[in-house]
């Protein structure tokens, strides 16, 4: 079956477009078909949105070329601390830790705002000749075939790949087309998003603060400001997130602190609601599902765009094996091996997280005492605080027995 391209990418959001740059590595087309406009969101300003990068992570970028661009843009995150506690009490004694020092790859992450990555993503795709991207435009129909899949965009025009990719985050169409059913619950918590400013520098440390109406993450952002994502009960979400700016400070001041002095907003809000949706199979005849498409966890340990990376780089390396060895990509036992890699450790991470904020959103006495003392005890041995730091830098093999290549700096 001659084909339009080796590889069609239903999403362009983060996920798909580094998907996209390690197949054109390797020697795959691929087609990126975007719903959004591109360049009204790279040339957007600040709008709250940012991502903290794992050490894997920033690997995967320096892999695809992209990192050089963005080393001025990013704010490293020298440690991250997460405490429990009352909001106007501060946190309780017993806490967390963690050091870049203890780490040889240097800090522990990277924050990111999200117009940077999508600039960055979106001019590599255009400088890239083995890439087609097709902004303000869908997947509207797909019909897999032997040998291929022909797929039908929303402006008529009809595409045939090898392969589709479903990276068109949880509400996938590549998904539900393909009868792929999904696994999940709503957490009656909706996350409050802001960028804020305030009087002292954060010193690069990220700030992770557990209350019984759900976590608030202070993420730190180039100069003096942070990110927070404040999780609320859906109905305090929704109360809050009607308040005025100076109503709104007043509520954050309490459970922020006064630690980075007087602070301010600086962009506007934004709110989300929470909720887990994991994919019961990650491919189907001549499909495979990334990112959200596959998994929509909650951002209690910013592990979100990580995942999906993690996705993308096991996927590509499959698929660039599989091409070297003159297997059809699109075939389903080389799409076997993708999931294999993938799904449980994905699955395994996203209901660890699912499991820590059922354990810290609430505040009976004995699950405080419980996961105060267990915080205690990993800060108490640095072996096993290593061990979480390796995890969440995405530095640890998982079950496969192998990082991916892009996450460990190597080519494919």
């Amino acid at each position: 079956m001659k084909t339009d391209t080796d590889v069609l990418i239903a999403g362009g959001g983060l996920n798909g477009p580094a998907l996209a740059l390690a197949l054109a590595g390797a020697g795959l087309t691929v087609t990126v078909v975007d719903a959004q406009p591109a360049r009204a969101r790279a040339d957007a300003a600040f709008d709250g949105r940012a991502y903290a990068l794992a050490v894997a992570s920033k690997r995967l970028l320096e892999a695809v070329g992209l990192w050089s661009g963005l080393a001025d843009k990013v704010q490293p995150m020298t440690a991250v601390k997460a405490s429990d506690g009352r909001a106007g009490e501060g946190p309780s004694p017993f806490f967390l830790d963690f050091q870049s020092a203890e780490l040889e790859e240097g800090p522990v992450g990277y924050m990111l705002e999200d117009r940077h990555l999508y600039a960055a993503f979106l001019t590599a795709m255009q400088a890239n000749p083995q890439i087609t991207h097709i902004p303000a435009t869908s997947v509207v129909a797909q019909e897999p075939q032997a040998a291929g899949i022909a797929v039908t965009l929303s402006d008529g025009q009809t595409l045939t790949a090898r392969l589709l990719i479903g990276a068109d985050g949880r509400r996938s169409g590549v998904a539900e087309r393909a009868g792929i059913t999904r696994s999940g619950w709503g957490y009656g918590q909706t996350a409050l998003v802001a960028a804020i400013a305030h009087e002292r520098p954060h010193g690069g440390v990220a700030q992770q603060f557990f209350m019984r109406s759900g976590p608030l993450a202070i993420l730190p952002l180039t100069g003096n400001r942070s990110s927070i994502v404040w999780s609320e009960s859906d109905e305090a979400a929704k109360t809050i997130a009607a308040l005025d700016d100076a109503a709104f400070l007043e509520v954050l001041r309490p459970r922020f602190g006064d630690f980075l002095g007087a602070i301010s907003l600086c962009g506007p809000r934004f709110m989300y609601p929470l909720n887990l949706t994991l994919a019961n199979s990650y491919t189907a005849p001549r499909i495979a599902l990334i990112g959200d498409a596959a998994h929509g966890v909650h951002p209690i340990a910013g592990q979100g765009l990580n995942l999906g990376l993690r996705d993308a780089a096991a996927l590509a390396e499959v698929l660039a094996e599989a091409k070297r060895r003159g297997e059809d990509i699109g075939a389903a036992d080389v799409l076997e091996r993708y999931q294999q890699w993938r799904r449980f450790d994905s699955t395994t991470l996203a209901l660890g997280m699912d499991s820590v904020n059922r354990l810290f959103s609430n505040d009976n006495p004995l699950l405080r005492a419980g996961r105060d003392l267990g915080m205690g005890v990993v800060q108490a041995i640095p072996a096993l605080r290593r061990g979480f730091m390796r995890q969440a830098a995405g530095l640890s093999a998982g079950p496969f027995g192998k990082l991916p290549r892009l996450l460990a700096g190597r080519p494919l």
